[in-house]
């Protein structure tokens, strides 16, 4: 039988903070960068996300989703969150992605988030793997667990 793992986009497989941060230096008054079109499409890449999504994808007995909660300050995230997983994963992925407010709903073995609650994740019934935690701080780790 399969076994799922969703693994959450944002500071997970993109660099949202990061990016998030350095907007809002630029231009302190955009109290929310967010909400500027184009912000989602054009997050960079974690390191390791997309070779260790990849690799987990190809693993015998694993099937991979991705599970991202949207911006309710940019309307558009749901197209650009589409667009960046075609870009970076290809266009397969695309029917693998899921766009949920509440992470809890969704019926999976694994999930992989940086947080473990605030999007549904503390009601999550599988084992949640805190990304960016001691634990798990990296792609590595990840991949070391699913060994």
């Amino acid at each position: 039988m399969l076994q799922t793992i969703c693994v959450d986009m944002d500071d997970v497989m993109c660099d949202y903070t990061k990016i998030f941060n350095n907007q809002l230096k630029l231009n302190p008054e955009q109290k929310f960068p967010q909400s500027v079109q184009g912000f989602f499409k054009n997050l960079p890449e974690i390191e390791g996300a997309i070779e260790a999504v990849k690799h987990l994808n190809s693993i015998s007995g694993f099937q991979i989703y991705i599970l991202t909660a949207p911006s309710e300050r940019n309307p558009l995230c749901y197209t650009e969150k589409r667009i960046w997983i075609e870009n970076h994963l290809g266009f397969d992925f695309v029917s693998k992605l899921i766009i949920s407010s509440n992470k809890g709903l969704i019926k999976a073995d694994y999930l992989i988030d940086d947080y473990i609650e605030g999007k549904g994740q503390e009601n999550f019934e599988g084992t949640l793997l805190q990304f960016g935690s001691h634990k798990y701080p990296n792609w590595n780790a990840i991949l070391e667990y699913f060994k």
